[in-house]
């Protein structure tokens, strides 16, 4: 079974410190979490994260970490490939910059040259900014593990606590932390809040195996979410991206019916869905990182700088997966999310 204690050997041998970052006292209680690790001081994280010529897949076989401050930008207005779930003011932060899964799909891979991962250390001023925004713009929807999986990491950073602590005591926000993981047990002392919505990407057996396999299986996945849900906390499941993969008129009916057959689905806060997107720039980097998916090769429509799926094959499978969805939850708890519609990030 897969730990989300994954952070071996391989992982971190080495940690860039950006020159700001190193008396900060997450700095320091991270490094002692990895006290083999080969610490090394950096003028800014920019000379070890942003140099063009880097080996995106080679890194994520061994990938470095680096700490650093973010000095501006705590905030990001919502991106058009990101469900806004119909609030005015919606945003997103980068409190780390890549994952620490590998997913074939993933735009990250075409977003950055670099797989080794950023950690910010100054969260109090993130936290800050959005009290700051909150006097602007309410209620805010804020996504804090978009660019990310801070549930993964929580064991290493903590971050998602301090944000649901944060999130007790502002009415008009609203927190989504966005995972993959098995690692609901690191929050599951926390009582829940009513306005922190924990949102599980699930994908199916054969998806997971092929195209996420660092990412805990559905099973596990599962467990969590069942974990989640009986404690009260607020539990939207994202089937996203639905793949053109091969049998994926089975495959996905199929997993609606596994996922429901662990899951009540009266309990759930909403289902979204959404067929595989991605910015047209992050699609042609993806495409030369990742000459070994055949994702990258299928038939593609550009919808405004948007990489999708033909439009008659994208409302084809929506409407298979709705079609099972509806024999659990309530149609009006099932939102698409329409790359056709979208903007590109």
């Amino acid at each position: 079974m897969r730990s989300e204690n994954f952070i071996s050997s391989k992982r971190f041998s080495h940690i860039y410190v950006e020159e700001s970052a190193k008396n900060h006292r997450r700095t320091s209680e991270i490094l002692s979490k990895f006290p083999d690790s080969n610490v090394i001081l950096i003028d800014s994280y920019k000379e070890v994260f942003n140099p063009s010529a880097q080996n995106f897949q080679a890194q994520k076989r061994s990938p470095k970490l680096i700490l650093a401050k973010r000095k501006e930008q705590f905030l990001y207005s919502g991106s058009g490939v990101a469900p806004d779930f119909g609030y005015q003011f919606f945003y997103y932060n980068a409190l780390v910059l890549n994952c620490l899964y590998n997913c074939s799909y993933c735009y990250l891979q075409g977003m950055y040259s670099s797989a080794n991962l950023v950690v910010f250390v100054n969260n109090e001023e993130y936290i800050q900014e959005t009290k700051e925004q909150l006097k602007l713009s309410k209620p805010l929807y804020l996504c804090i593990s978009y660019d990310t999986d801070l549930l993964a990491l929580e064991n290493t950073l903590g971050y998602c606590k301090e944000w649901i602590a944060f999130a007790e005591t502002e009415p008009n926000l609203i927190v989504e932390i966005r995972t993959k993981s098995a690692n609901f047990k690191s929050i599951a002392d926390l009582k829940p809040s009513p306005n922190v919505i924990l949102a599980w990407t699930l994908s199916p057996d054969f998806v997971i195996a092929e195209h996420e396999p660092l990412t805990p299986r559905l099973s596990s996945r599962l467990k969590n979410i069942k974990e989640a849900l009986n404690a009260g906390w607020q539990v939207r499941l994202c089937l996203d991206p639905i793949l053109n993969v091969p049998h994926w008129r089975e495959i996905y009916p199929d997993f609606v019916r596994k996922i429901f057959a662990e899951i009540p689905g009266e309990k759930l806060r909403e289902v979204s869905l959404g067929v595989f997107r991605m910015n047209s720039d992050y699609f042609k980097n993806s495409k030369k990182r990742r000459p070994d998916s055949y994702l990258f090769y299928l038939p593609m429509d550009n919808h405004a700088g948007v990489k999708s799926y033909p439009e008659e094959l994208e409302r084809e499978m929506f409407s298979i997966v709705e079609k099972e969805l509806e024999s659990f939850v309530v149609r009006e708890k099932i939102h698409r999310l329409v790359a056709s519609e979208m903007e590109s990030k």
